[in-house]
């Protein structure tokens, strides 16, 4: 054997040892978000990324990085007064890349420089973008990408036009942008230290913000179904979107109603709010329920209208969507499983449908282990804090539920900003299993059932 055939033999052994060793699809996203969290830290701790005078410990950097790769928006830092330009446009990519996925980007790049998109890239597109399979999943990635650009640029338009009005147009179209994009993305970073609390009566902003969140939340596969039925790819929606956007519709409406109710009586939430307004507010903050933004001082909330608040950020936004939570769907889902048991029926049935019973179990399995994981991480840190119960349990949800809203000193700093480090830490943890948990414990995982070639005999045992 020559020298060269050596040689080449040698890197081909290599290039086999280390190319060989694949992570799973999904642990291979996680891995990158992480990578991504690390370097938005690194970047923002130069003295470029904050005013002068600001004094940014690591720990806070990664927790910003982390809060806006995941798109959540708990900031323990102003975002406005705290980072300057540069650090804000940092935050604003970070945002981007983690409301889009790692994976959406990477085939993004890779189609642009013309490579072969793999099984392996399918299956991994398939697991971060929760599409319902593999077939398809270049084109949905360019779907994605364009609706997500188009509706970020109409809302940048929109937002300019309404934020000149009180400043300069560059400093209203550098706004516009920073929130159509936050909005979209449903991350509820925001470059007002009160959010969008000056703004609660002005019903243009609100209507622009809650629909980028709406069509943010809603889930591209519902995008997907409209553009196939309007094309004539397909000629009847399918049970998925159906499920959706009625379910989305629900909450929508009892969110806000359950808001007013409660909050009617209470002078600090809705001082100076007259009846249509108090009506705006609420219905802003049900929809904001999967953003974070605020329009009023939730923190001066009463207790039974932050409960109810708590439980609509569980449920969250829909699958495929920029929004986390426990999902629409899956809430649907057990909410019909319930009804199915009550009826003593052995199908769970929807629009003359029936549900796959492992979906059934699934969607009952996600439900208690997201409630499983507030309560033990509230627990743990009501142990370790010096905090009201029922605001770290709004701070855990809000974190596993990548919503950002907390009751904090308004919306300058979330409640996580007074928490030890330890505080902090177990709340980057909670933000990144909202965003990336699935992923890392395979449940959305493309693998075939295993079926084995006995089963136990059966044995009744007494519930109830």
């Amino acid at each position: 054997m020559t020298t060269i055939e050596r040689s080449t033999a040698l890197g081909r052994s290599i290039r086999t040892r280390f190319i060989g060793f694949r992570l799973p699809p999904g642990q291979t996203v996680a891995l990158a978000a992480l990578t991504l969290i690390l370097i938005g830290a690194f970047l923002l701790m130069l003295p470029i990324s904050t005013n002068p005078g600001v004094e940014l410990r690591f720990i806070d950097a990664m927790f910003t990085a982390t809060s806006a790769v995941c798109v959540t928006g708990l900031i323990v830092m102003d975002t406005p007064n705290d980072f300057s330009t540069f650090g804000q446009l940092i935050i604003l990519v970070l945002i981007q890349i983690g409301g889009l996925g790692y994976a959406l980007m990477a085939t993004l790049i890779l189609l642009v420089l013309g490579h072969r998109i793999g099984l392996r890239d399918r299956m991994m597109l398939t697991e971060t973008l929760s599409t319902i399979d593999m077939e398809g999943s270049i084109r949905y990635v360019k779907m994605v990408a364009i609706i997500t650009l188009s509706l970020e640029g109409i809302g940048t338009i929109l937002l300019t036009a309404v934020f000149a009005q009180d400043m300069n147009f560059g400093a209203a179209l550098y706004s516009g942008l920073f929130h159509a994009i936050s909005a979209f993305n449903n991350a509820g970073f925001s470059l007002f230290s009160n959010s969008f609390e000056n703004y609660q009566t002005h019903i243009s902003l609100n209507l622009i913000i809650t629909t980028l969140i709406i069509l943010g939340s809603i889930g591209f596969l519902v995008f997907e179904d409209l553009v196939d039925n309007f094309t004539g790819r397909r000629f009847r929606f399918l049970t998925h979107t159906k499920l959706v956007v009625i379910t989305t519709g629900i909450l929508i409406i009892a969110g806000t109603a359950g808001i007013a109710v409660l909050e009617w009586g209470n002078t600090g939430a809705f001082q100076h709010l007259n009846t249509g307004e108090r009506i705006m507010a609420s219905y802003f903050q049900t929809v904001s329920r999967t953003a974070g933004f605020t329009s009023i001082k939730i923190n001066e909330m009463q207790d039974a209208t932050l409960y109810f608040l708590l439980l609509l950020m569980a449920i969250g936004g829909s699958p495929s969507s920029m929004a986390g939570g426990i999902k629409t769907t899956t809430i649907a889902i057990v909410f019909l499983t319930i009804l199915a048991v009550l009826r003593r029926k052995n199908d769970v049935e929807i629009f003359h449908r029936r549900i796959p019973q492992d979906l059934t179990v699934r969607s009952l399995c996600l439900a208690l282990i997201a409630m499983a994981m507030i309560t033990g991480i509230t627990l743990l840190l009501a142990f370790t804090e010096e905090q009201r119960f029922l605001a770290l349990m709004f701070e855990v949800t809000s974190a596993l539920g990548i919503v950002g809203m907390s009751l904090g000193d308004g919306a300058a700093h979330s409640l996580s900003s007074a928490l030890t480090d330890f505080g902090k830490i177990m709340i980057i943890m909670s933000m990144l299993l909202g965003r990336f948990g699935p992923l890392m414990i395979g449940l959305f995982a493309v693998k075939t059932i295993v079926h084995t070639r006995y089963r136990f005999p059966q044995s009744r045992v007494v519930i109830g």
